[in-house]
């Protein structure tokens, strides 16, 4: 079965019509990639499958269950975790303490006034776990906001992760890096998927990332869908290739 099935999605704004009938099947284990150009419609359509936006007709099926109505925090409850384009992170805390706060949310302890030492070792060594497999250990106690953004990225990524989602949306990873942090940030998506088997649906402008990464590539123009394919058929597509990917691509 299908970890996520996207069925004939509208969102309209008044006159404006952002997603025109989009389809998307997302199995488990798979790294999509939803390209195109600015005002395409990929972010309102991040939104519909997050639960931030309902859609104006059209549904959400994850893991079979139909969540077209179903509130974003309720959706996090079912596996369902995201990024957004501008890094959502505590910069006045350490890298630690956000780590922290994500790993209590997700064990449900946001609302306890104190944890037992059994509970408080246990989110010690998730917290740890997250620092080591993102590579920010050694920047631990610093103080995120005045971490490269590279860094800060990462950091928004593993608390995303610290919810364990069965399905992690990310909204332009790498927007605004330079080439290390942009390999960097490539990396870690790629471990995630790889090692920790990780359903992974991804929104990039970077087609060095998008082709590196992804199994599956739709590419949504003017809300709809302009083509779907591995990203050796999105390479090959004129259509495409004109619009968005130019001749290198190919």
């Amino acid at each position: 079965m299908s970890l996520l099935r996207v069925d004939n999605v509208f969102k309209h704004f008044g006159s404006l019509i952002a997603v025109s009938d989009v389809s998307m099947t997302v199995e488990p284990g798979e790294l999509r990639a939803v390209i195109g150009p600015n005002g395409a419609g990929k972010t309102t359509f991040f939104n519909t499958i997050s639960g931030f936006m309902v859609p104006t007709s059209g549904r959400i099926i994850f893991d079979g269950e139909d969540i077209t109505t179903v509130l974003p925090a309720r959706r996090v409850w079912r596996g369902i975790a995201r990024t957004f384009q501008i890094t959502e992170v505590f910069p006045e805390l350490s890298v630690r303490e956000n780590l922290r706060i994500a790993v209590e949310v997700a064990a449900g302890y946001r609302m306890s006034p104190w944890l037992s030492q059994e509970a408080d070792g246990e989110i010690r060594a998730r917290v740890t776990e997250l620092m080591d497999t993102s590579g920010l250990a050694d920047k631990a106690d610093r103080l995120v906001g005045e971490l490269a953004h590279g860094d800060q990225r990462a950091t928004e990524i593993m608390m995303a992760l610290a919810l364990k989602p069965r399905l992690l949306l990310l909204d332009e990873p790498t927007a605004g890096m330079g080439d290390q942090e942009t390999y960097d940030i490539t990396q870690l998506i790629r471990k995630l998927h790889r090692e920790q088997k990780l359903t992974i649906v991804l929104i990039e402008h970077d087609m060095r990332v998008v082709f590196h990464l992804a199994d599956r590539i739709m590419v949504l123009a003017e809300g709809k869908m302009l083509a779907e394919g591995t990203p050796k058929d999105i390479a090959a597509n004129e259509a495409v290739q004109a619009a968005y990917l130019g001749k290198t691509a190919a």
